[in-house]
């Protein structure tokens, strides 16, 4: 009766009587509340673009200016040699403009004033947009012992006089910001021949050398002519290929295969009141939200200097992955009231605002607390609907079409695509034991595919709350990369753990203020073909999670710390440690995948790192080479590490290898010409494809006071069959977490073998600087 009545706020009858009026004042009331809201969130974000892009000026320099530039006309005639700093604009302008004076003047001076503004404006955002195309400071080694070029102190000094006295707001620089460099046909050649050159023997290197000479003098000009075309065009020539081909065309299950996952502060459990730390959770999420729409959310700057392109965060939130036969889509709302939450095999949507106002984390446990109290029983089919985004998209697609188009399905489906993201309510439990390494594995597996079912995995994310308060998401990665959830991860930790806190009891801090709107049960029509489509998706979808080998290891024995000492680039020394583990396991090198960042340029987001190099290759050998000193192998080592950070930097430079490719790859699809050279390039599958989890995007959460809020950081499925992926997070000084996937049906592959080799090459690494007297 609660739901009936909220759904009724206005209505009338006619009799012989006359009119009769009926609505419901409390329902008027929120309905207009919720008006009010959206014209202050449509106001605050026309000010905010605005004030974007005037950056790095201001609206109150408009005014200095405008009034600056009147007094000093004016006061010229109290001169005898008063100086016309208009240059004699003025008093041509004044033709046209027919005022008495010295409303005449002072308007003519506002216009010249507004003009010599703008262009100041111009200059100062392309001056910015110069500067920041300068990546020079990358290659210079910083901390004990290097050295600035005096290129680089004038650049420092440029960009801040640039933006000294400016303050920035989340997509202020996303004018400033540059493009990405489209490489040379040759220096990509290059380039590549050198990183597959430690992975081929000398026949079929020189046959690939042939190849690529072949491709280089035919095809590829024609093709590298259209990429400069569309570099010339478009702000970023891979971002919308990368974004339509690599994302939203693969038919294959995203779940596993695409989604990724993100973990707890595993070594703190605050609360084990499920609501609570939902609550607290869901509270921070909107909190994270609101800084996002105000913009109040400050860049990310690399050094504290050049700002990263921010165009990611604009689909956190309020934002679905729509599946299509061929294709699928990514579909933003402007705006979302309210989550979905899945328990116990139902869904709900329960509303998050109320006249307005967002809830408190107390309000909202309540509203968690109703649904854990409703004792109703899903309907047929309904426990396992998610499914279907677990499994085939195409499948997907039809069933969408056919069976949720009209009718309550259609309503139903609405409310969960647009929420602002969905909450999960686990009835497991599940928790950490320094004792018990296979419980991590447990909660991993959890979040990277749970059931196959209780997810909802095309949305942006799920926040997973198990029943004993332990917390996680699954992500869809084609809204945006990692580091854009790992940044709101961090914050919704920082608050949760140290902003807002629980009470002795475990519960949320605060009171309750108002009676909130009930979670209501979303309501499904499934008729017996629909139930046969789920059934199809699940099995599926529990194939592919029943073949996930997943091992989550957390190394103790050093981090950060000791390899800062050693003098090297912590990434640098990890990547090494994997080559020297992989090669261990495998008995031999392979193609290797770091993910990079291109966010230095506009819509920037992905670059390939190949940490598998000549040099990297001829450390590993020497140290599988008892014969060698160990001099001979630090110095290897260094050498390697050197290289890395090289191929690194290059990556995030706009100077990487694999995206290029991938482009002309593309153009010469659409052309319908054929390659071998591309054919057999993109066709190497990638057997160890790693990633660093990036922390410390908020400057909120201080790990010196608070070391055990750090996540265990997260991870994703393998990329190739007979392959692993690790995903690492150096968490600290002292800690590295490493999650390592592969599949149970590869012969070659097994997580925890793989684990234990990491260990032991991170230990042999450590032996071996002791041994010559470094740290």
């Amino acid at each position: 009766m609660a739901e009936a009545h909220s759904a009724v706020a206005f209505s009338f009858a006619i009799t012989h009587e006359g009119v009769h009026v009926n609505y419901d004042r409390e329902v008027l009331h929120v309905i207009w509340h919720s008006g009010l809201r959206s014209w202050r969130r449509n106001i605050h974000r026309f000010v905010n673009n605005v004030q974007c892009g005037l950056f790095p000026a201001s609206i109150s320099s408009l005014a200095l200016t405008v009034g600056g530039y009147n007094a000093l006309y004016l006061a010229r005639d109290q001169y005898a040699s008063g100086f016309d700093i208009s240059l004699g604009l003025i008093d041509k302008i004044k033709h046209h403009i027919k005022l008495e004076e010295p409303a005449q003047s002072v308007a003519c001076c506002s216009i010249i004033a507004c003009g010599c503004w703008m262009g100041a404006i111009m200059f100062m955002k392309y001056s910015l947009r110069l500067l920041y195309m300068y990546k020079g400071w990358m290659y210079e080694t910083r901390g004990r012992g290097g050295k600035m070029s005096i290129t680089t102190k004038l650049w420092i000094l440029a960009v801040k006089l640039l933006t000294k006295f400016s303050r920035p707001m989340l997509y202020s620089y996303q004018g400033s910001l540059p493009r990405l460099p489209l490489p040379s046909l040759s220096l990509t050649m290059s380039r590549y021949l050198r990183s597959v050159r430690p992975l081929m023997d000398d026949e079929n290197y020189v046959r690939m050398q042939g190849l690529a000479k072949d491709f280089q003098a035919g095809i590829g000009k024609k093709l590298q002519r259209y990429l400069v075309l569309k570099s010339w065009w478009s702000t970023n020539y891979v971002t919308d290929w990368w974004e339509e081909f690599v994302y939203l065309r693969g038919r294959s299950p995203i779940m596993v295969n695409s989604n990724f996952y993100g973990t707890d502060a595993i070594l703190l459990h605050p609360t084990h009141l499920q609501a609570a730390r939902a609550a607290n959770v869901t509270h921070a999420a909107f909190l994270f939200r609101r800084l996002v729409d105000r913009q109040q959310l400050q860049p990310i700057m690399a050094q504290n200097m050049v700002p990263l392109c921010s165009y990611q965060y604009e689909r956190t939130f309020n934002t679905t992955r729509v599946p299509g036969v061929q294709t699928d889509k990514i579909v933003h709302f402007s705006d979302s009231t309210h989550i979905t939450v899945y328990h116990a095999g139902r869904f709900f949507k329960m509303p998050c605002y109320y006249k307005g106002r967002l809830l408190n984390p107390k309000e909202l446990q309540m509203q968690f607390d109703r649904i854990l109290a409703d004792e109703s029983v899903p309907e047929k089919g309904e426990a396992t609907l998610g499914a279907l985004t677990a499994g085939e998209r195409t499948p997907w697609a039809e069933a969408r079409t056919k069976f949720f188009s009209k009718g309550v399905n259609y309503s139903s489906l609405k409310d969960i695509e647009k929420s602002a993201f969905v909450v999960v309510l686990e009835e497991d439990e599940y928790d950490y034991s320094p004792d018990d390494p296979t419980q991590l594995d447990r909660f991993g597996r959890a979040m990277l595919h749970g059931k196959g079912y209780d997810r909802w995995y095309d949305k942006s994310f799920n926040v997973i709350v198990m029943k004993n308060g332990r917390i996680g998401f699954n992500a869809e990665h084609s809204w945006a990369d990692a580091a854009i959830m790992s940044h709101l991860w961090e914050y919704v930790l920082t608050e949760d753990l140290i902003a807002l806190g629980y009470d002795d009891d475990g519960n949320c801090v605060g009171k309750v203020t108002c009676n909130p709107p009930v979670p209501s049960r979303m309501k499904w029509e499934l008729n017996q073909e629909c139930l046969q489509a789920i059934d199809t998706s699940f099995r599926v979808a529990d194939a592919l999670l029943n073949d996930v080998d997943l091992r989550l290891y957390m190394h103790t024995a050093y981090g950060k710390g000791f390899m800062k000492g050693c003098r090297l680039s912590p990434d640098a020394y990890t990547q090494m440690a994997l080559q020297l583990a992989y090669y261990r396991d495998a008995g031999k090198f392979n193609l290797t995948y770091e993910a990079s960042m291109t966010r230095l340029f506009r819509d920037g987001r992905t670059e390939t790192v190949r940490p598998c190099t000549i040099e990297s290759c001829a450390w590993v050998k020497a140290m599988e080479d008892k014969a060698i000193p160990n001099t001979t192998c630090v110095e290897l080592l260094k050498t390697a590490c050197n290289q890395h950070q090289t191929g690194y930097r290059d990556a995030m430079c706009g100077k990487g290898i694999d995206r290029h490719l991938f482009c002309l790859y593309v153009v010469s699809k659409y052309l319908e010409v054929d390659s071998p050279f591309l054919n057999e390039v993109l066709s190497e599958p990638w057997r160890l494809s790693t990633s660093q989890t990036p922390h410390g995007q908020t400057s909120k959460m201080d790990l010196v006071k608070n070391p055990k809020c750090i996540s265990a950081g997260g991870g994703f499925g393998p990329v190739a069959d007979d392959g692993y992926g690790v995903s690492y997070i150096i968490a600290g000084e002292d800690t590295i977490f490493f999650h390592v996937s592969s599949k149970k049906s590869s012969p070659v592959t097994d997580s925890k073998r793989f684990a234990r080799q990491i260990e032991k090459a991170l230990s042999d690494m450590k032996n071996l600087f002791e041994a010559v007297g470094k740290k």
